[in-house]
């Protein structure tokens, strides 16, 4: 996940999604102790209530950790995931995003494009998705997202990202609002600079989750959940 722009970044984002009217006390951007093993806060947005992380360990992967608030109802939050084909409007430097296969109303396969930077080939990965869906019992929905890179043959010059392993909760906290909490990582295939996976490891996660905030704030406005949704969110 790159970004093909002389600065960087394997988007989950970029300077660009930086709102420009942050006042200094809304967003921490945490100094990190690189030889530290747990996991370590880097971004803490206060206004808009999200927190994300990063931890050490293999030189291969981008690990990350996500807890934010999204103001929406549960099934705006889940509809945006579900809408495949949309993803590469809210996710980090996505320049394709496309079902696959729909298994069952529970499971599904996808396809993602990521835009790399410039002296980098761009990647792709084909992705399975499970649904653990929302019970009153349970409190929240959990999507398990894992790569399966041997799913199709190699697209052109693109590089197959070898793994892509996430698991997103979804908690319902208010009635409109959900509390997400992802963990994860990813390794991009190929090769890829050590600033660039640092930038990404930092910066992707919480650009993707502005996307996100955007992205189901528009939804509930524009009639996106008038047909019905091709995947359960609740029981």
């Amino acid at each position: 996940m790159f970004k093909k722009t002389a600065i960087l970044g394997l988007s989950m984002l970029a300077m660009a999604f930086m709102p420009s009217a942050y006042a200094a006390d809304d967003l921490k951007d945490v100094r990190v102790e690189r030889n530290k093993s747990e996991w370590q806060l880097v971004k803490h947005d206060i206004t808009r209530n999200i927190k994300t992380y990063i931890r050490e360990g293999d030189a291969k992967r981008i690990n990350f950790k996500i807890d934010a608030v999204i103001e929406g109802t549960l099934e705006a939050v889940a509809r945006v995931h579900f809408d495949i084909n949309n993803i590469k409007h809210w996710y980090w430097e996505t320049l394709d995003s496309r079902l696959l296969q729909k298994v069952s109303s529970t499971e599904y396969y996808y396809y993602m494009q990521y835009n790399a930077p410039v002296t980098m080939p761009d990647r792709d990965a084909i992705l399975h998705a499970k649904i653990e869906p929302y019970s009153v019992k349970k409190g929240y929905m959990q999507l398990t997202i894992n790569a399966v890179p041997d799913y199709l043959p190699p697209q052109g010059n693109l590089v197959r990202v070898q793994e892509q392993d996430m698991t997103v909760k979804f908690t319902l906290i208010a009635k409109d609002k959900v509390r997400l909490e992802a963990e994860g990582f990813v390794d991009p295939g190929g090769i890829a600079p050590t600033w660039a996976m640092n930038f990404v490891q930092r910066n992707a996660p919480y650009s993707t989750m502005l996307g996100l905030q955007r992205r189901v704030s528009m939804a509930a406005h524009n009639g996106t959940f008038n047909e019905p949704s091709p995947f359960i969110y609740a029981e």
